[in-house]
């Protein structure tokens, strides 16, 4: 069952802040608030972070402006004290990092990972995720019932750790931990304990890998980072395992949400699901259209007011947040024919999903060809796959990040088929679509 819904008028003025519930908790028809965001207030008050000054910013074009918008900074500096200490106390690793951080040091830490998920380095990878898939595949039961949400989770999680390459009996900690930094900040204090402490083992973990890895340099990610520290001399040890962990927590999250977001968009819109089993070469196209339908990210990621600044009349004070709101952004009909409308075969996608400009998402590359993979694979193999439970029961996961994802995906298959070692693997990784911006 869905979480109770929240009643949120959005045709009050835009000094009238929506309440923090706003992103924590789903609503009874979410797209019909969005687009009357879009159409009376694209510009909004919001109370989130609570106690702070933030506003979110639901149209297409005004949220594209934004996310080039020098006046709106990623940096921790620009950000209030109080969230910045404590960020800082509780979280340390991940305050160091390219997410939150503006030119020059933005471009200085991306050239940590900027050769690592080309798209051409990425389609060596295929074959493994084809394998990968496979094996999760093979260990179903040969029909009945199961959770594809854990499909959804493992396949990303041994993804991102074979390339990281740390050892399997250390992925399941590694896993629970960056669940735990995902969330940061927490509004209560047991969280924040919580985090503190897992921030202190994780950093500490990456430190001792990093150290071991130096001399075990190999073709994986740690080495890659290692080595690019190296050859450019301007990178500390610190900035580093914040990269680490980072990559460990986005790599995970995002396409977990892509697998488990675009499995129920297919398998509630049977035209859609029936149009791609019988033409799996469409599957580039659909993974842009799963990213725009159902974004993993409903929100970007950390940005705030660097200076007193106004947007489409709305004045915004120094240090308050704005929150780009992906997910209405998404479905503005200015930029998209019948944008509630999933077409798998949808042309010229310029979603927001992975953001944009100089901040686009570095992994988008990975995601996106496992996503590739994925999607045919299952659909070959799961043979008279449906839903197991009525399309109002699912249940969608808010919470303190700004993903968007189900908490599970129960279906029902008539019979699991064998591999088929002859049928014609997923669309090359460089026809994806050209990445349109960044989170």
């Amino acid at each position: 069952m869905t979480q109770d819904a929240i009643d949120v008028p959005v045709t009050a003025a835009a000094h009238e802040p929506l309440p923090p519930e706003f992103f924590t908790h789903p609503l009874e028809d979410r797209n019909a608030q969005y687009a009357e965001l879009r159409q009376t207030c694209p510009v909004r008050a919001i109370n989130h972070p609570p106690g702070a000054e933030a506003y979110i910013v639901s149209d297409y074009e005004m949220a594209l402006k934004a996310f080039g918008d020098p006046r709106i900074s990623k940096s921790l500096e620009n950000t209030p004290k109080w969230f910045r200490d404590q960020l800082y106390d509780n979280s340390p690793v991940q305050s160091r990092n390219m997410l939150i951080a503006d030119a020059p040091d933005h471009s200085r830490l991306r050239k940590l990972v900027s050769k690592s998920f080309v798209p051409r380095r990425m389609e060596k990878m295929r074959p493994r995720i084809q394998e990968i898939a496979d094996q999760l595949i093979d260990a179903l039961p040969e029909s009945g019932e199961v959770d594809l949400m854990e499909f959804a989770r493992v396949l990303p999680v041994m993804v991102i750790f074979e390339y990281l390459r740390v050892d399997v009996a250390d992925r399941e900690m590694l896993y629970e931990w960056s669940h735990v930094l995902g969330g940061a900040p927490y509004a209560d204090e047991e969280g924040n304990q919580r985090l503190k402490q897992v921030s202190s083992a994780f950093e500490q973990y990456i430190l001792d890998l990093l150290e071991a890895r130096r001399s075990d340099l190999g073709d994986d990610l740690v080495s890659q980072l290692l080595v690019a520290a190296e050859e450019e001399d301007k990178f500390t040890i610190d900035e580093i395992a914040s990269t680490m962990s980072l990559v460990i927590i986005a790599g995970q999250r995002t396409t977990t949400n892509l697998i488990g977001n675009g499995l129920h968009a297919l398998l509630t819109h049977k035209d859609q699901f029936d149009l791609l089993k019988a033409s799996p070469e469409l599957v580039v196209s659909a993974v842009e259209e799963f990213l725009r339908f159902e974004s993993p990210s409903y929100r970007g990621t950390l940005r705030v007011a660097a200076q007193d600044m106004e947007i489409e009349g709305v004045e915004i004070g120094k240090e308050a947040f704005v929150h780009l709101l992906i997910a209405a952004a998404n479905r503005d009909p200015k930029i998209f024919d019948e944008p509630d409308r999933l077409d798998i075969t949808r042309g010229s996608n310029k979603h927001l999903t992975f953001g944009h400009g100089a901040h686009y998402c570095p992994g988008a590359p990975l995601s996106r060809l496992e996503g590739h993979v994925v999607f045919p694979t299952l659909l070959r193999r799961l043979s008279g796959i449906t839903l197991a439970v009525p399309e109002e029961e699912t249940q969608w996961v808010y919470d303190n990040s700004v993903s968007r994802g189900l908490a599970s995906l129960p279906v029902r298959y008539e019979r699991r088929l064998p591999r088929d070692t002859a049928a014609a693997a997923a669309p090359e990784a460089s026809g994806c679509p050209v990445a349109h911006g960044s989170v």
